[in-house]
C-alpha cells in the first residue's frame, strides 16, 4: 500500500510541476466558458446555468494572484498555487470522506 500512495503523490507532484504548460496553449480553454462565451458558441444561455453562474466566483479567477505582475513567472508561479491548493483541498475531502465511511 506504500508503494502505491508514494506512486501516486510522485505522479501528482509530476502533474503539478507541469500545470504552467497550460500557459503556452493558444487559443481558448475547452470548457471554462461563463454565459457569455456559451451564448457565442450556443446563441442562447441555458436558463439554468444563467440562473447558477452568479452563485460561484472562482478563488483565484483565471489562475492570477490579485496584485501581481502579468509576467510568465508569476503566472507560472499562480498555477502552480492553483494546482496545489486543489489537490490539497480534494485530497482533504477526500480523507475526511474516507474516515467517516470506514467508521460506519
Amino acid at each position: 500500500m506504500d508503494k502505491i500512495i508514494r506512486n501516486l503523490a510522485i505522479g501528482l507532484a509530476a502533474l503539478i510541476i507541469l500545470a504552467p504548460l497550460g500557459l503556452l496553449a493558444v487559443g481558448e480553454t475547452f470548457g471554462e466558458w461563463g454565459p457569455e462565451e456559451i451564448k457565442e458558441k450556443l446563441g442562447f444561455v441555458p436558463p439554468g446555468l444563467e440562473q447558477l453562474s452568479s452563485l460561484w466566483s472562482a478563488p483565484m479567477s483565471d489562475y492570477a494572484l490579485p496584485g501581481i505582475g502579468d509576467s510568465m513567472t508569476t503566472a507560472a508561479a499562480a498555477y502552480i498555487l492553483s494546482a496545489v491548493l486543489g489537490v490539497v483541498i480534494c485530497g482533504g475531502l477526500l480523507y475526511f470522506v474516507g474516515k467517516r465511511v470506514a467508521k460506519d
